[in-house]
């Protein structure tokens, strides 16, 4: 009975579902299908840093999990991709003056006129670290020289 019930709600058979898939008993069955959703945070553009710690997070743990995990470009464009402003952005250097790996990255989100979120990554640090941090002097979040994000 149950079989039936589905099959009613599937595709008529001219138009077959690309969820089709047959039985064990060879008949045909339909694969219920849903609404994609979020499976994690999201992007609250009209949120507050706070709001949005929760996504600058995730995506920053989800670069951290890669081998691109001391790429500053790697955390600023899964940021962008999350939805957050590359213009709103900075971060450090990824290597040192000599050339070495940078043994703590840092990069940011200025957001709204007076918060900041920001990351620091890198082998000094041991697991990715988040925060929502006061805007410094001059709408700036992070201390010191940062690389011109111009990719």
């Amino acid at each position: 009975m149950l079989i039936l019930v589905l099959a009613a709600c599937g595709p008529s058979p001219e138009q077959p579902s690309p969820s089709d898939s047959t039985s064990e008993s060879g008949a045909p069955t339909t694969a219920p299908t849903a609404t994609p959703t979020p499976d994690g945070p999201v992007l609250v553009a009209d949120g507050t840093a706070a709001d949005n710690l929760p996504l600058f997070a995730a995506v920053t743990a989800q670069v951290w999990a890669t081998d691109q995990r001391g790429s500053g470009r790697a955390y600023i464009d899964a940021l962008t991709a999350a939805g957050f402003d590359r213009a709103a952005m900075q971060v450090t250097q990824d290597q040192t003056t000599v050339g070495n790996a940078a043994e703590s990255l840092q990069f940011s989100v200025r957001w709204g006129e007076t918060e900041c979120l920001v990351g620091q990554v890198g082998p000094s640090t041991g697991e990715p670290v988040t925060a929502v941090l006061p805007q410094l002097a001059e709408g700036r979040c992070l201390v010191g020289s940062t690389r011109a994000i111009d990719w």
